[in-house]
């Protein structure tokens, strides 16, 4: 007698999501294809879901509002220390929002993303704290394996906190940790030491014939992160710094004389190095025209899965210049992209739990329009 045909829960999420998909009235498709292969863009960050202990989730109607507006990815961190124990609970609620999230047709990056413990492991003992990170792995995978490779797509580690050579050699590890379980899966990486756009240059694709490589872009981070109240930085003392800008520029001469005038040489300073040059959007062009170049020259497929502007002190039109700029930099670039991130420090919209106060400016300047 023949046995029945039985379809694996990852056959049929596969299909589900598929079906979602092929349903969808919106415009583009979830990936950028280059080469064959699909490439997760049009995207935000989701932090504080799945990177601490009992995170809200986002509520079904503002992702469904999200992806009826356009927004095809959903880049998910998750904390390594969380998942390291193998905690059965903890991997089924990540394995069901990561289903979730699939189902309403968002493609998943899976960032992840070390906590502050594990980042000052690495300073250290970097040999030690890279096994956190493969033991995280080892656990994860399980997850993973069991999701769709088309619409799943595990990052190695972000801004991975060491030195380049021990990061490559980390990386291959960790490559090889996955792929015992997911041989389908495109594999995401960044370039240590905080996954720059400039850090890209000297650091070599995977030896895998799946991979995408990943930068973040945050230039000129006197704009981008003025007023940030998380440590003793410089950036928390500049308020109001414009964008474009130059140091000639009205606005940044009087942000230079208050700081002086305080007596704050150092914020100071500050503005006037990364000034240096003026921030434009042809500046902006030419540092993803150099990731294009890097592309092509390694056959490696990219994306730029963090840009923002913290939205404490910046002005509206300066924050919807810089996002529009760097958003059409990327596309002109062929370089997929997902914001960081929805609804914090750096947020387009009030609340994941609420389909009001949705920034429309800021998503006109991301997805056009």
């Amino acid at each position: 007698m023949t046995s029945p045909f039985r379809l694996s829960r990852r056959h049929a999420l596969a299909l589900a999501a598929g079906a979602v998909f092929a349903t969808s009235a919106l415009p583009r498709s979830a990936a950028l294809a280059t080469a064959g292969a699909r490439v997760p863009s049009r995207g935000f960050n989701l932090p504080g879901w799945f990177d601490r202990d009992d995170g809200p989730a986002p509520a079904t109607a503002t992702l469904e509002k999200l992806r009826l507006a356009g927004f095809e990815t959903i880049r998910l961190p998750v904390n390594g220390d969380l998942v390291s124990g193998g905690d059965l609970a903890t991997l089924r609620r990540i394995q069901n929002g990561i289903r979730d999230l699939v189902g309403l047709g968002f493609a998943v990056v899976l960032d992840m993303h070390p906590s502050g413990e594990l980042v000052a492991a690495f300073r250290n003992d970097p040999r030690a704290a890279g096994g956190q990170v493969l033991q995280a792995w080892t656990a994860l995978r399980v997850v993973v394996a069991d999701l769709p490779a088309d619409w799943v797509y595990p990052e190695l580690l972000n801004e991975p906190p060491m030195e380049r050579a021990n990061w490559l050699a980390l990386r291959e590890e960790i490559t090889a940790t996955l792929r015992a379980s997911c041989p389908l899966h495109t594999l995401v990486w960044g370039p240590a030491r905080f996954q720059g756009i400039w850090e890209i240059a000297d650091t070599p694709p995977l030896a895998d014939d799946n991979q995408i490589a990943a930068v973040h872009y945050y230039a000129p981070m006197a704009f981008t992160h003025q007023c940030e109240n998380w440590d003793a930085s410089p950036l928390a003392r500049i308020a109001n710094l414009p964008f474009p800008a130059a140091r000639e520029t009205p606005r940044v001469n009087q942000l230079l004389s208050r700081l002086r005038a305080a007596g704050d040489e150092e914020a100071a300073n500050l503005v006037e190095d990364e000034l240096s040059a003026p921030w434009t959007e042809a500046r902006i062009t030419s540092d993803f025209a150099d990731l294009a170049r890097w592309s092509a020259t390694h056959g490696c497929l990219v994306m730029l899965n963090e840009f923002g502007v913290l939205n404490f002190c910046v002005d509206a039109a300066s924050r919807v210049s810089w996002v529009r700029a760097v958003r059409e930099a990327a596309e002109a670039n062929h370089v997929a992209w997902t914001y960081w991130e929805l609804d914090q420090g750096f947020g387009f919209i009030k609340s994941r739990q609420s389909v009001e106060g949705f920034d429309g400016a800021m998503i006109a300047a991301l997805l056009g329009g």
